[in-house]
């Protein structure tokens, strides 16, 4: 420590790395402590953990350091390792499960969506809007927001239910080439943040009308959707795809069932920092939703206390799940193999229109990989509890 101290110190009358070692022992002697400590405590702590075979969660609270000369390094360290429980009986456990159906009418909604999706926009002759027309209408909010709010053309279904009413009621009537102001207040809940809660008034120019036409169900219809020659081959495609999502929808709630079932026959003391991260991951999820939904996540004032108390009881909940996951996939061997994961950084790279091997190599830097690995291994330890379940139509 002395040595490497020498190296650093620059002192008048001496030339860099010349500085009398007993000069530099007396004058830093607490600088040399620091030091010595700084290296020591960590590497003796490690030591001892290891010997002892412990799992240290988060950051050790070192307090007590005696060092002096002649004397053996002591310290206290308090810290919280991983729990140690017993596993249950998790095979065979009793979960409510129905293998679902699929209806005439199940598949009749679906088609006329895709119906919906074909629809053409045609435009009528000027005439003052009515319900069930769709005005072309430019807008420009006025005041009422943060920041400007303007749309050359934007295409409203007027009367329709997911039209706001001040907007149904002020567009009524209106003929191409008018232009009105008027205000709408938005809900609270609105899906927009910018919008949610927000009184805004808008001039709206009305710039043509249009009338929707749906196509025909027939062959030539199933055609344009794909590889099928009739309406009955769309129909027996359109059956099994709703049959496969409403099998995973009810083997998702099934699994979700399995997970509670698991923690409340576990009791364990869950670590507070693993409470700490689960907390942070859940805040910083609602952030990024913010983010998506266009809103400011720096605008948004935490109260760390009151968040920590809110959620506290879901991330135990959460931690002790994930726990007692990992477990049973160590027991049960279940890995996941490199081609699982390549299929889907896969995924991700035509999703993003990236090269793959870029892709890669970001979601290696960014430490994705490996969460992508551990939600693989999660979700076949879960679809290894369903299959071992014991399903029954009701509980």
């Amino acid at each position: 420590m002395v040595e490497s101290l020498s190296q650093r110190v620059r002192l008048p009358g001496f030339r860099p790395g010349k500085v009398p070692v007993g000069i530099i022992r007396t004058r830093f002697s607490s600088d040399i402590r620091e030091e010595v400590i700084r290296n020591l405590v960590p590497k003796r702590f490690q030591k001892e953990v290891e010997d002892r075979n412990l799992r240290v969660v988060g950051t050790p609270d070192i307090t007590d350091v005696h060092f002096h000369s002649g004397e053996p390094l002591r310290f206290k360290a308090e810290f919280e390792v991983s729990p140690e429980f017993e596993l249950q009986d998790y095979r065979g456990l009793t979960v409510a499960y129905q293998d679902p159906e699929v209806s005439d009418d199940d598949v009749a909604r679906r088609i006329e969506e895709l119906r919906e999706q074909k629809a053409d926009y045609v435009n009528v002759d000027p005439r003052p809007a009515e319900d069930g027309d769709h005005a072309v209408v430019a807008l420009e909010a006025l005041s009422g927001l943060e920041k400007p709010l303007k749309q050359d053309e934007v295409m409203l279904h007027v009367g329709g239910q997911d039209t706001l009413g001040a907007f149904t009621e002020n567009l009524r009537g209106m003929s191409p080439g008018d232009e009105k102001e008027f205000d709408v207040r938005y809900p609270d809940d609105f899906g927009d943040a910018k919008l949610a809660g927000k009184s805004v008034r808008f001039r709206a120019a009305m710039k043509g009308i249009r009338r929707k036409e749906l196509p025909e169900l027939n062959d030539e219809f199933a055609k344009d959707l794909g590889d099928y020659l009739t309406m009955d081959e769309l129909r027996a495609e359109v059956r099994k795809s709703l049959l496969r999502e409403k099998e995973y929808l009810a083997q998702q709630e099934a699994k979700n069932k399995l997970v509670e079932k698991l923690v409340e026959m576990h009791e364990f003391p869950v670590p507070q920092a693993y409470l700490d991260r689960q907390i942070e991951n859940q805040v910083e999820q609602y952030l990024r939703a913010v983010a998506a939904s266009g809103g400011d996540p720096r605008s948004v004032k935490l109260d760390w206390q009151k968040v920590r108390e809110s959620q506290r009881e879901q991330a135990t909940k959460d931690v002790k799940a994930s726990l007692l996951l990992e477990r049973i996939a160590d027991r049960e061997a279940i890995e996941v193999m490199q081609d699982e994961v390549d299929r889907e950084v896969q995924r991700i790279a035509r999703q993003d229109r990236e090269p793959v091997a870029a892709v890669r190599r970001r979601l290696e830097e960014q430490g994705v990989l490996r969460r992508i690995a551990s939600r693989i291994r999660t979700e076949k330890t879960l679809t290894f509890l369903f299959e071992h379940a014991r399903k029954v139509a009701e509980v």
